[in-house]
């Protein structure tokens, strides 16, 4: 096979198209269809090269990457992996982003659509009649990307006969709080001026649930964000104390309240006592620049002592009043 005899270097990382991607560049995974390695990627191919299990009972330990030269160099990888799975798991951006867009510049400017005060009412338009528009246009100022990420603080020394599969534990939760850090920035942008605003009373109720529903037409209600308290509220009313909505979330942990909307809790200091109601299929685009990158120079070089492990993205409202901020 093919990847046996790939070269390993630094350079794969300075590729604008990410290291697994520039990998499978010079061992791609077409050619392993019908193979035992078939379904695994250029770098999982090269895991099994050098024998290198990063998981599951009997995983290696750290010192297994640095082998060889060419196992070192797999070892960020192994790091980014490890972090944008604790993102992943920390599912917060995906019930709230309505479209991903990857870009390769610090510099983004995303479009907004702008309607008339009839825009969202399919008017009969007879003949000759203007036909009412919506424009399509960028935005005035750039989206603000910001940089997110935690030191790495250690030595080889210390890490060295620690085993893979308790190290990721460690790197996953470096992911969530990088994702925790970006849904602070989601909530931010969602609560801009623009969205649509509720005054909630002292005693929180169905009807003023009703209300927010209303308020957000004619959008469609997809989504309920607000804090552990807020949530904790919203579960104390009757209708969430039915029968069909008791077993979803004694089985699943996942909340849905009797307006169809998902019920999503977090910690986050930017939404206060505020509840937010979104069409997510429309609300929130998320601008990504780049993966998680790593420091992989200090990193082969096992140079731990302060690895630098960072992703940077932005947010940016689609409709603007496709959000109801409720207080």
């Amino acid at each position: 096979m093919g990847f046996d005899n790939i070269k390993l270097e630094k350079g794969l990382y300075t590729t604008t198209k990410g290291f697994t991607a520039a990998l499978e560049e010079l061992d791609p995974s077409e050619n392993y269809k019908g193979t035992p390695y078939e379904g695994l990627d250029a770098y999982q191919r090269q895991l099994k090269r050098f024998d290198i299990k990063v998981s599951g009972r009997g995983s290696d330990t750290v010192e297994k990457f640095f082998s060889t030269t060419d196992a070192a160099a797999l070892f960020p990888e192994y790091i980014s992996r490890a972090v944008r799975q604790g993102m992943e798991d920390c599912d917060i951006l995906s019930k709230l982003t309505a479209t991903v867009t990857d870009i390769d510049a610090l510099d983004y400017r995303a479009v907004e659509s702008v309607s008339g005060t009839d825009g969202k009412k399919l008017k009969e338009v007879a003949e000759g009649a203007f036909i009412p528009e919506t424009t399509i246009q960028t935005k005035e100022s750039v989206v603000a990307l910001r940089k997110r990420g935690r030191m790495l603080v250690s030595s080889y020394e210390a890490i060295r006969f620690q085993h893979l599969d308790l190290f990721t534990i460690t790197l996953k939760q470096i992911g969530r709080q990088i994702a925790l850090s970006f849904a602070d920035d989601a909530i931010k942008e969602l609560k801009k001026t623009g969205a649509k605003t509720y005054t909630l009373e002292d005693e929180m109720s169905f009807d003023q649930l009703v209300g927010i529903w209303a308020k957000l037409k004619p959008y469609n209600m997809t989504t309920l964000l607000g804090s552990y308290e807020t949530a904790g509220k919203l579960l104390g009313l009757s209708p969430f104390q039915d029968a069909e909505a008791g077993l979803n979330f004694h089985a699943t942990g996942q909340m849905i309240t009797p307006l169809g909307a998902e019920l999503v809790a977090s910690g986050s200091a930017e939404l206060g006592d505020s509840l937010l109601a979104l069409d997510r299929t429309c609300a929130l685009e998320m601008v990504k620049a780049g993966g998680v990158q790593t420091e992989f120079d200090k990193l082969i070089d096992r140079q731990l002592e302060r690895a630098a492990i960072t992703a940077t993205a932005g947010f940016s409202r689609i409709f603007a009043d496709a959000v109801v901020c409720a207080e």
